[in-house]
């Protein structure tokens, strides 16, 4: 930002305004005298750009333009109040010039979106009067009485049971719905009525939104007793409150991390103070969000992607104003405007999913860190299997290494059976990948009454088919990728486009009936337990299964013991607890080794360890089954034996070996076109700029490729890619953002993209 002034500040006549357009800069308007006590710093604005009107975001006052140039005025003013306060907005504005991408298509990212009313309005030239409230549908929302503690002084007067008992709740939550407190005492309105009138309670009225995850009330649980290691690890993180800092929270699966976030926001709740709070992916976290509304009551903005605009809308305000000081979510609820911030808790920090892999390509674990550092937070990265960024960051002492070895449960890890595939061909099911160490152990599990789950990470019946007549492999007619068997939807399926054909059994390409199914997948595998143990009720779990009867819906029906056998892919594998299982099967352990990629070996051992951590987390112990054909690979070997640290030091050696992160820095520069000639064209020119730059030319900076990338066309356009690497970030920095500005300057037919920091390889 070139402008800057405090938050309340006057602009002046002409403001700096950040346009969501894919330019890597910002635009000077005018503001009208009308506007000049609406428009702050962080204001969303109707403002002219070209024909039409676009939603901007006013970063500060603008420089006087060059002499005889035209300045267009605001438009309008799209907010009541400002979008984005001081830290949020800084924080965005660095975010935005670390990843390369413009500002105004950040701003826009973590903004909520307008209303469709209010969208159309400024496409046919309207917009709103100074505090004029966004036109709208009214949110759904329940109305009820909320209680607080007010502030009180000196000695308590005497109060009875129940107003002892509410008051202290009160006092631990900061405030609490009259429905919960119905929980907890018999007539919580007088009770209430006679703490308010000796000055000890405030009570109002409030809308609240009717989502999903309120919907259910949430049952109060006490807090367990921590143990020994979860107590150092409390007490280091609520020291740090006063001044923030960074940690690496390496805890077993099962070893109680969630209580330790829990006690640490709750210290930063009783202090005023703001928490945030980021996990994998939002729809598998019900059972989560459930454990802190038991905790805090309902004050928190839980943001997902099921909220409509108007929705999200009303919790950011809420979080904007004040009003909640506590929001959940997945990746993007970093943007979350919660005020004065104590607390950033990336839950999972090793997943994949919290990089963004379109659009604005932020990684959230790493931009939680810069968030929680300009704030002054305190940021706890979680996990039981840390990703190497974080552990060589807590090996440099950038990160301080706090470590949860034991189950926060009286049970210990479970043993691990490995089962060599390649010696156990025959199988007494006659089903190739449930060999008899497995079926042994699954049939035990059944005849105890137990509950078990099988993993394999393919969705679908199988993954590919070939014809036994023209011998082609089917694959999707936009990407270079085969297409997958559904047998129970009847469709062959892409899942990179979502392309799909019926499927008839005879191939599409010359009509024979002989197809020939290649492979197994995680409905084949749930036909073949129906078809073996007939008497075992058999769920399935993955992205088909998820998006019908639902994630939530699925792993209660496994809680209620409703499900003896679930079969799932790496959603099964994202920190549920499920007391109830005690055996898992891992199907094809050393599957994603085959990826294309340098993290593959680090992604399998955090998927089989993940998924391991399933079995024996209630009252009995657990064990695990790993099937492999490489039980002599270093993610296998160490998986199977728990051991991360093990494995952490043969994977960095290898790592700093070939230069890899978390010993160099990274930038994938990804090019597509119409047609394979075109692309390989850009990319070459593209790379040849790169190796002409002088950071380039002295040898700090390694340019490799372009290279056709491992999915040589995706959703019909050809794909290259290259890979810029460096020991130290400012000659890479030099490289990029000089690769940036050539981008810019167009690219004909072509398109190319910049991903500091890639994690996704193909």
């Amino acid at each position: 930002m070139t402008g800057s002034a405090p938050e309340d500040a006057p602009l002046g006549q002409r403001v700096e305004v950040a346009v969501p357009v894919p330019l890597r800069r910002t635009f000077t308007y005018g503001l009208p005298d009308a506007l000049q006590d609406a428009v702050r710093v962080g204001s969303r604005v109707a403002v002219p750009f070209g024909p039409r009107k676009l939603a901007g975001f006013v970063l500060g006052p603008a420089e006087p333009p060059p002499e005889g140039t035209r300045v267009r005025n605001v438009a309008g003013i799209l907010d009541p109040q400002p979008l984005f306060h001081a830290e949020l907005l800084g924080f965005l504005a660095r975010a935005a010039e670390y990843y390369l991408h413009p500002i105004g298509e950040v701003l826009r990212a973590a903004a909520p979106a307008l209303p469709s009313e209010a969208m159309a309005a400024l496409r046919k030239g309207g917009f709103l009067d100074p505090g004029e409230a966004l036109p709208g549908t009214r949110i759904a929302t329940r109305r009820v009485l909320v209680a607080s503690p007010a502030p009180h002084e000196g000695e308590l007067p005497r109060l009875g049971k129940n107003q002892s008992l509410l008051l202290s709740l009160l006092r631990e939550r900061g405030s609490v719905t009259l429905d919960e407190l119905r929980r907890h005492a018999k007539n919580p309105r007088g009770v209430l009525r006679a703490l308010e009138g000796k000055g000890l309670v405030n009570t109002e009225e409030r809308e609240v939104p009717a989502d999903r995850f309120f919907a259910d009330e949430a049952p109060v649980v006490p807090a367990p007793d921590p143990n020994a290691g979860q107590v150092l690890a409390i007490g280091k993180l609520v020291a740090a409150l006063d001044g923030g800092g960074g940690f690496l929270l390496h805890g077993i699966t099962g070893s109680g991390k969630t209580e330790v976030y829990l006690r640490v926001i709750a210290e930063a709740r009783a202090r005023g103070r703001g928490a945030l709070m980021l996990v994998p992916e939002i729809a598998l976290t019900p059972q989560l969000v459930a454990r802190f509304r038991g905790r805090f009551g309902d004050a928190i903005a839980v943001l997902h992607s099921e909220l409509s605009a108007r929705e999200r809308d009303d919790a950011w305000r809420s979080l904007r104003a004040g009003r909640v000081q506590l929001a959940i979510g997945a990746r993007s609820a970093l943007f979350a405007p919660v005020q004065d911030l104590a607390v950033v808790v990336v839950d999972e920090e090793h997943d994949g999913s919290f990089k963004q892999e379109d659009g604005f390509r932020y990684h959230a674990r790493d931009m939680a860190m810069l968030r929680a550092h300009r704030a002054g937070a305190v940021c706890i990265l979680g996990s039981a299997t840390p990703s190497l960024e974080s552990y060589r960051l807590a090996q440099q002492r950038r990160l301080e290494l706090l470590t949860l070895d034991q189950r926060a449960t009286s049970q210990t890890l479970p043993p691990v059976e490995v089962v060599d595939l390649s010696r156990h061909r025959g199988t007494p099911s006659g089903q190739r990948l449930l060999t008899a160490p497995l079926h042994q152990a699954l049939g035990s599990c059944l005849e105890a009454g137990e509950q078990a789950i099988l993993f394999l990470n393919r969705r679908g019946f199988s993954p590919s088919a070939r014809c036994g007549q023209c011998g082609e492999l089917l694959e999707c007619p936009a990407c270079s990728v085969a297409l997958t068997v559904h047998r129970a939807a009847r469709v062959l399926r892409c899942h990179y486009c979502d392309f799909s054909t019926p499927n008839t059994g005879a191939c599409i390409l010359c009509g024979s009936p002989d197809l020939i199914e290649l492979g197994v997948g995680t409905e084949q595998l749930e036909a073949a337990l129906r078809q073996v143990f007939p008497d075992a009720r058999v769920a399935r779990l993955d992205r088909d299964t998820a998006s019908g009867e639902g994630v939530e819906a699925v792993l209660d029906r496994l809680r209620r013991h409703e499900v003896d056998v679930l079969v799932g892919t790496q959603m099964v594998t994202k920190g549920h607890d499920l007391p109830g299982v005690t055996l898992v099967g891992v199907i094809l352990a050393d599957q994603s080794l085959a990826f294309p990629d340098f993290r593959a070996a680090e992604r399998t051992f955090q998927l089989l360890t993940q998924v391991g951590g399933r079995a024996g987390r209630g009252e009995r112990a657990g064990r695990v089954v790993l099937q492999t054909y490489q039980p002599d690979h270093p993610a296998v070997r160490f998986a199977t034996r728990h051991d991360y640290l093990g494995f952490c030091e043969s994977e960095m050696g290898a790592r700093e070996e070939l230069s890899y992160p978390p010993f160099a820095h990274m930038v994938a520069v990804r090019v597509d076109a119409g047609s394979e000639e075109r692309a390989r064209e850009a990319a070459d020119a593209l790379v040849r700029f790169a190796r002409a730059h002088p950071a380039a030319r002295d040898g700090g900076v390694i340019v490799l490729g372009p290279a056709t990338a491992p999915i040589a066309r995706l959703r019909g356009r050809y794909r290259f890619r290259a890979l810029l690497k460096a020991p130290e970030r400012p000659h890479l920095r030099a490289v990029v953002t000089a690769l940036a500005a050539r981008i810019d300057e167009g690219m004909g037919s072509a398109r190319a993209i910049l991903d500091v920091d890639p994690v996704a390889m193909l």
